[in-house]
């Protein structure tokens, strides 16, 4: 009897059970170790503070403030109001040094405004500083999507190239920007500057002589083996800039390079940065830094390594976690003070926010119900299945059942909303405003899939879904093997030629030789038929394990396969539709509809009614293209609803636009929240930019399924650190109205680690179940038990009981337990605020009623990029002016 959605079982460590969900550093981690109390940090915060302070006595005043260079007193207004956090206003820029020699009639005119001149100056001041590494000092432009980084970037390329410097590399996400780089700097009167794509010119040519090139960052890990000769787009980089390059470099979207250390692409931006000490950095992106751990890339800003407080970027990343959101405040503040980093946003003035929460009509809640149950049969089939084959590494087994399973719930979770996305956007058509709606999954893979396999042919809609679940017991379902593959990490010697070591003949006999591999990305049947190999190397081979089977067992483990597909194919019959070609179809096929997406093809119904395949290009447009023609048609107003994914959701302009025929007002529609924040922000910069007629408005749909909150908090939490770490403050991002969503952080840890002790009878919890739940608390606690058995979480146990669930169906199970959960987060939260414990981070003091005195004042000394300073500590003192206190 599962009563767990994916959101509540695919992610967090197993509690008890040795196989059930594996994911890190999620909302419902809980760490597999006794029962025992634990001390917390909290405790011992506790015992040690010698005052308390009630929360309620600290006050946040509005989040932003108008922004004006406070310094730099060149150009005309930003169009449109800029503001920037509170906490950011209140330290102030360096002084301005720098000379500018951009011609004056670029500024006269407009084309660069005040605020793009400030971040200009101050770049160009900063790259005049050589870091005690001998490193030239870069700069991080951190401005929100929408104020004009394309523009600032482009005027720094041309104040470079107007000081005889001629060359400059420009990285971004894709090629189709290539374009809007041309047009940036055809705006500010730099056409003359050629902008050269890099995918345009040959492995190994560095004939270009001056001017931009182009290059997305996956070029970075380019290289070509034609001839025999192994060429790489690094190297030809270094080739055409030399070794004494002291052009710029500018990170577009820096946030693509982000986990440098973990990926190849981020190695290659830090290598790059590395082998051209003394080229002029430029950082630019609205989510440079969402965790202080992806601003392993800004290697130029000189905050750790020689001569900084930091000796490795590992010693700064341990100072900033450690002291959690408020240090992440600081050290955005600090940048601002010492040069190297602005950050301004457009205001969100006339910007409506607001969450549609989505009922579920009873047709999706059987389907949800049948789905859930069939899940949890298949973990029972898989678990079995794997012990008749004596599997000892399970762990690759595990990574996909459960990746799969959060996957499938993802789809439900976002197919339950789209007949009421559809109604919603029928009425903001009729209300004059047009429709812009932001997803992240295509299902392209699986149309593909179903393609293949009907011999390029499809007369129907698919089912993302069942694919997921499909393609999981097809390629990952426990099975014998009758050879041996070796595994990634595994280098297996090769034995020395001559005769082989004898091998008992039983230890072979009637053996299957299972092959298990921690890559869980691995769907590789095959073998390595390595003619060195011997029985031996097999049994050295710790990935490798012999277990005796017979034929009625191999027949077993296939029926035991293909039941679960028959029942699959069965519940496929009732399961949703692709979200993205239903959406099309719904809103009158794609005559209709913008589609600014990464696939190539997709489903559409004829006007005949029947259905098919069809790809994506047009007649004299590649598909690289199509995105663009797309966006003009909806900016003429020949289409009025867009649909955009991840592929769209960088440098793309669909605001209400001055210059466009189409300003009718945005309705920004998330159906499917992004993975990450990064993408999130991205997304949501697509509709409120520059030089708009009216602010868009946002609506974010979140269906009643409770576990769809656990997707939303996902993204709340990136929010709530983005917003402290790129603006300086974390309420900066909370104006999204997502905060409310935000579980993970150590209040959803503390409820889950209770609500799951109270569950299994280990302690008397102080929140009590939720009301009205049928049977009582009694029966609460049994069907959660029971539910946390079905989706792997707990270890099985026998079943006690009646099994009647009148009255309690899967969904109300779920989400009487997430209201059990946010009942039990709520109320730490508010205990913490009452003993004075709860971080808000930086805040204003003496909102109105309070007086403040200063008690001590402290001077430190500190050493810096390009001069030293100081920091003053301030101790002070609160008085109430009504109270008296």
């Amino acid at each position: 009897m599962p009563t767990l959605t994916s959101a509540m079982a695919m992610d967090g460590e197993n509690y008890l059970h040795p196989e059930g969900p594996q994911l890190d550093n999620s909302l419902f981690s809980v760490t597999p170790t006794s029962m025992e109390p634990q001390t917390t940090q909290a405790a011992t915060e506790e015992e040690e503070e010698a005052e308390e302070e009630e929360a309620e006595e600290l006050g946040h005043v509005d989040t932003y403030a108008e922004y004006k260079p406070s310094k730099s007193t060149i150009g005309i207004s930003h169009p449109d109001i800029v503001v920037e956090t509170n906490t950011l206003s209140s330290v102030p820029p360096p002084d301005i040094t720098y000379t500018l020699s951009i011609p004056e009639s670029t500024i006269k005119n407009g084309l660069l405004s005040a605020l793009q001149l400030e971040a200009i100056i101050y770049a160009c001041q900063q790259h005049e500083v050589i870091l005690q590494n001998k490193q030239r000092a870069g700069f991080l432009i951190g401005d929100g999507a929408g104020v004009g980084k394309g523009r600032t970037v482009a005027g720094i390329i041309l104040e470079n190239y107007l000081k005889g410097r001629k060359k400059a590399l420009w990285f971004s996400i894709s090629n189709d920007l290539k374009f809007d780089a041309e047009r940036d700097l055809k705006d500010i009167d730099a056409a003359t500057i050629p902008v050269h794509a890099l995918n345009k010119i040959k492995y190994g040519d560095t004939a270009t002589s001056e001017g931009v090139l182009f290059a997305t960052y996956s070029a970075l890990i380019g290289e070509s083996q034609a001839g025999g000769q192994l060429r790489t787009r690094i190297k030809q980089i270094l080739d055409w800039c030399k070794p004494e390059f002291d052009g710029v470099i500018i990170f577009d979207e820096c946030h693509k390079a982000k986990n440098a250390t973990s990926t190849k692409m981020g190695k290659a931006v830090l290598d790059l940065q590395s082998k051209l000490p003394h080229a002029r950095v430029v950082y630019a992106s609205a989510t440079g830094a969402s965790e202080p751990k992806n601003m392993i890339y800004m290697s130029r800003l000189g905050i750790w390594g020689e001569g900084t407080p930091f000796r490795t970027f590992d010693d700064f990343l341990h100072s900033i976690e450690k002291r959690g959101v408020g240090a992440m405040e600081i050290v955005a503040m600090d940048m601002k003070v010492s040069g190297m980093y602005i950050a301004r946003q457009l205001s969100f003035s006339g910007v409506s926010f607001r969450i549609e929460e989505i009922g579920l009509d009873g047709d999706f809640k059987e389907v949800y119900n049948k789905a859930a149950k069939l899940w949890a049969e298949a973990l029972k089939t898989f678990m079995q299945a794997a012990d008749e084959l004596g599997m000892v590494s399970r762990k690759s087994l595990w990574g996909q059942f459960w990746s799969s399973h959060q996957r499938f719930f993802k789809y439900l979770c976002i197919a339950a909303k789209v007949r009421s996305l559809v109604e919603l956007a029928q009425k903001e058509l009729e209300a004059g405003k047009c429709i812009v709606i932001g997803l992240q999954s295509t299902g392209e893979s699986r149309t593909r899939e179903v393609l293949d396999e009907n011999d390029g042919h499809l007369d129907r809609f698919v089912s993302a879904a069942e694919g997921v679940f499909q393609s999981l017991v097809t390629k990952h379902f426990p099975s014998e093997k009758q050879s041996r593959e070796k595994a990634p990490s595994n280098k297996r010697k090769r034995k020395p030629r001559g005769r082989q070591p004898k091998v008992p003949k039983h230890s072979m006999d009637n053996s299957i030789v299972i092959n298990i591999t921690d890559d869980s990305s691995s769907d590789s049947d095959g073998i390595d038929t390595d003619s060195n190999s011997s029985p031996d190397s097999l049994l050295d081979n710790d990935d490798v394990i012999f277990v005796n089977q017979t034929s009625y067992q191999t027949a077993r483990i296939e029926e035991m396969k293909q039941d679960l597909l028959n029942k699959i194919a069965e519940l496929g019959k009732e399961l949703p539709l692709n979200t993205l070609d239903e959406l099309i179809d719904k809103f009158g096929g794609p005559d209709k509809v913008s589609e600014m997406t990464g696939r190539k093809g997709r489903v559409v119904r004829r006007p005949d009614g029947t259905v098919r395949y069809e790809s994506r290009a047009e007649q004299g447009l590649t598909i690289d293209h199509i995105n663009l023609k797309e966006k003009d048609r909806f900016m003429s107003g020949e289409k009025l609803v867009a649909i955009i994914s991840e592929a769209a959701s960088s440098g793309i302009s669909l605001q209400a636009d001055k210059r466009v025929k189409n300003q009718r007002r945005r309705v920004h529609m998330t159906l499917e929240l992004p993975w990450s924040a990064d993408r999130a922000i991205q997304q949501f910069g697509r509709t409120h930019r520059s030089n708009q007629v009216t602010a868009p408005e946002y609506i974010f749909l979140i269906s009643e399924l409770a576990g769809e909150r656990r997707f939303a908090s996902i993204v709340a939490k990136r929010l709530e650190s983005l917003g402290a770490l790129t603006h300086g403050d974390r309420r900066a991002t909370e104006t999204r109205d997502l905060s409310r969503y935000n579980f993970e952080n150590k209040y959803g840890t503390k409820a889950l680690d209770k609500i799951t002790k109270a569950i299994l009878g280990f302690i008397d919890n102080k929140v009590p179940p939720p009301k009205g739940y049928p049977g009582g608390d009694a029966m609460f606690f049994r069907d959660m038990k029971a539910g946390m058995v079905d989706v792997g979480i707990l270890c099985k146990e026998p079943r006690i009981g009646n099994n009647n669930e009148k009255g309690r169906s899967i969904v109300h199970k779920q989400n009487h337990l997430f209201q059990y959960f946010t009942d039990n987060f709520d109320y730490l939260i508010e205990k913490d605020k009452k003993e004075g414990k709860y971080d808000m981070g930086i805040l204003d003091l003496a909102p109105g009623n309070d007086e403040i005195y200063e008690e001590t004042q402290e001077t430190f000394l500190t050493a810096g990029n390009p001069q030293d300073g100081q920091v003053v500590l301030y101790k002070v003192g609160l008085h109430n002016l009504i109270s008296g206190l």
